[in-house]
């Protein structure tokens, strides 16, 4: 397997269009930079549920997903499932976070996704992220639309536990879907680490990227 190392990484911008995307697509690589990387800078936007219970959720998950990290989270209050409808408000939105951030690593959901407020923001983001490494992660839900990923992260299995445990204790709103449960996380991570040669992993999509042979 070859590996692509990064330098180090001071700050990621991360787009997700609900709470809970962002945990469920790469809780375990914010775990593993958080604690890899002294105050680490977060940026992220996420599209719905501003003033709502989820919302508070997203904020005390990304705390824990992120420790020690300085994270600053928007959450916006646009409508779930019809974020397309809305173009210019989500539009606007990702132009906001690019101001006010200067990213390493840019995440966002990944073009294929079924949903379509994943694929608007999955859309954006190099619309406005121009320069920079974008990687789009997979969201497990009810839809057949999992990647075939270009890029894997590999995870311990202790990080893989924990990011199971911190999805289940930060989102109580989402307990009543029948595929939300900890067998869930860890079945898809640990098929991801099968395919990179580790005990678990995070997939991501990258569309473009410049490869650079014998340093700079």
């Amino acid at each position: 397997m070859i590996r692509l190392d990064t330098e180090v990484v001071r700050e990621i911008a991360l787009l997700a269009a609900h709470c809970d995307d962002l945990a469920i697509g790469m809780g375990g690589t914010l775990l593993t930079l958080s604690n890899a990387v002294a105050g680490l800078r977060v940026r992220a936007l996420v599209l719905c549920g501003a003033g709502t219970e989820r919302a508070r959720e997203e904020r005390a998950a990304l705390e824990a997903f992120c420790p020690g990290a300085d994270l600053d989270l928007r959450v916006l209050d646009l409508p779930d499932g019809r974020t397309p409808a809305h173009w210019e408000k989500a539009k606007d939105a990702v132009a906001g976070l690019r101001r006010r951030a200067n990213p390493d690593v840019v995440f966002a959901p990944q073009r294929e996704d079924a949903h379509q407020d994943h694929r608007l923001l999955a859309e954006l983001a190099p619309t406005e992220f121009r320069d920079h490494l974008i990687l789009g992660y997979e969201i497990l839900k009810w839809e057949s639309d999992t990647p075939k990923p270009t890029l894997l992260h590999p995870l311990s299995a202790a990080i893989a536990a924990q990011k199971a445990t911190l999805l289940m204790k930060h989102y109580p709103s989402q307990r009543d879907r029948d595929w939300y449960d900890e067998l869930s996380f860890l079945g898809l991570s640990r098929l991801r680490g099968v395919q990179c040669r580790a005990p678990h992993a995070e997939a991501f999509v990258s569309e473009k990227a410049v490869l650079t042979f014998g340093g700079s």
